[in-house]
């Protein structure tokens, strides 16, 4: 029974053309007039989500940079207070 139920299900498949024109002309009966704002709203929010994206990679940017520096700064310190230079590393 279990079996049956699945071969069924991989018949079915993907909708071809004339199941999505179907699906759209429903769409187009049950939304209607909506269509736009729906539409609108979809559009704001895919905006919003592009602005929170770049922001987070602005971020993470900003962090990097950050550690890179504390880095660097915590080298030069202690190579300071090592007493040594770049000419007495590579001798």
């Amino acid at each position: 029974m279990f079996t049956s139920a699945l071969t069924s299900l991989a018949v079915l498949g993907m909708p071809g053309g004339w199941e999505w024109i179907v699906v759209l002309v429903v769409a187009l009966l049950i939304f209607g007039r909506r269509l736009p704002e729906i539409a609108r709203s979809v559009g704001k929010s895919m905006t919003e989500f592009k602005k929170g994206i770049n922001e987070a990679k602005e971020t993470t940017d900003e962090l990097a940079s950050d550690v890179n520096q504390i880095k660097d700064d915590v080298v030069n310190e202690a190579k300071e207070a090592s007493g040594l230079d770049d000419s007495d590393i590579t001798s």
